[in-house]
C-alpha cells in the first residue's frame, strides 16, 4: 500500500469501518464466501487487516497494516497486529497455516511481491485466500467509473490476473467462489455463495502452496 493509500484509510478509518454496518448483509454475504475455502483451524495472518471487520469475524488471529489508527480498531477486536506492508512481512519462514488478503491486493504497491511473502511466511502446503471486487463485474466497473474515496486510488484485478499472479509465485490447486450478486446496498439477507466466477462482484480464490497444475 502506497504512504497516499495509507494516509487515505487513517484520515478516514471510521468511515470504512461503518461501511460493514450500513451493509451487513453484504458483509455476511463475503463472510460465506470466505468460509468456502478458508481453513477451518490452524494460525492464520490477514494480510491487510484494516480494522478487524474480517479476521475478528473468521477467527484470524494475526494481522497487518500500514495504517496505525486501523490497527488500533484491530487490536481493541482482538487481533495480534503489526505495521507493516504486505510486500516486506515481518515475520520469519514456514510459520503460518493461511494467509487472507481481503479486498487487499488491489492496493498494494507490487501484488507478485506480496503473494512471494505470502508464500514464505506459510508452512508447507499452507493455504491462501484472496477476496476481491472483480474488476471485471458489474461492480468492479461501477467502482472504477465512480471514483470513490477508498477505491479512487485502487489498481483493481481480475480474477485471471490474480490466477496468473498465484501460479507465477508458486501456488496450486485453485478454487473459487463467488457472492455479491447485486448492489450491497440492495442485498437484504445474506446471499449464499457459488463456486466460479464471472457473476458475483466479490470473488474468494483459494490456493495451496507447493501444489501447481
Amino acid at each position: 500500500m502506497t504512504r497516499r493509500i495509507s494516509g487515505i484509510f487513517d484520515k478516514y478509518y471510521k468511515k470504512y469501518d461503518a461501511w460493514y454496518d450500513k451493509h451487513a448483509f453484504a458483509f455476511l454475504s463475503e463472510l460465506e464466501a470466505i468460509k468456502k475455502v478458508l481453513p477451518k483451524k490452524g494460525k492464520g495472518l490477514e494480510i491487510g487487516v484494516g480494522t478487524g471487520r474480517f479476521a475478528a469475524s473468521l477467527g484470524i488471529q494475526f494481522g497487518i497494516d500500514p495504517s496505525e489508527r486501523m490497527l488500533a480498531i484491530s487490536k481493541a477486536r482482538g487481533i495480534k497486529v503489526k505495521s507493516a506492508a504486505g510486500e516486506k512481512l515481518p515475520f520469519n519462514d514456514s510459520v503460518f497455516d493461511y494467509v487472507a488478503l481481503i479486498i487487499t491486493l488491489c492496493f498494494v504497491k507490487d501484488p507478485l511481491q506480496t503473494l512471494n511473502e505470502a508464500r514464505r511466511v506459510l508452512k508447507k502446503k499452507g493455504k491462501i485466500i484472496i477476496g476481491i471486487i472483480d474488476k471485471d463485474s458489474f461492480l468492479g466497473r461501477l467502482y472504477r467509473k465512480k471514483k470513490s474515496l477508498f477505491y479512487k486510488e485502487a489498481n483493481f484485478l481480475g480474477v485471471k490476473e490474480i490466477t496468473d499472479y498465484l501460479k507465477a509465485s508458486g501456488f496450486g490447486r485453485v478454487s473459487y467462489y463467488q457472492t455479491i450478486f447485486k448492489l450491497p446496498d440492495r442485498i437484504n439477507s445474506v446471499e449464499k455463495p457459488e463456486a466460479g466466477y464471472g457473476k458475483g462482484a466479490f470473488v474468494v480464490i483459494g490456493a495451496q502452496k507447493g501444489f501447481q497444475k
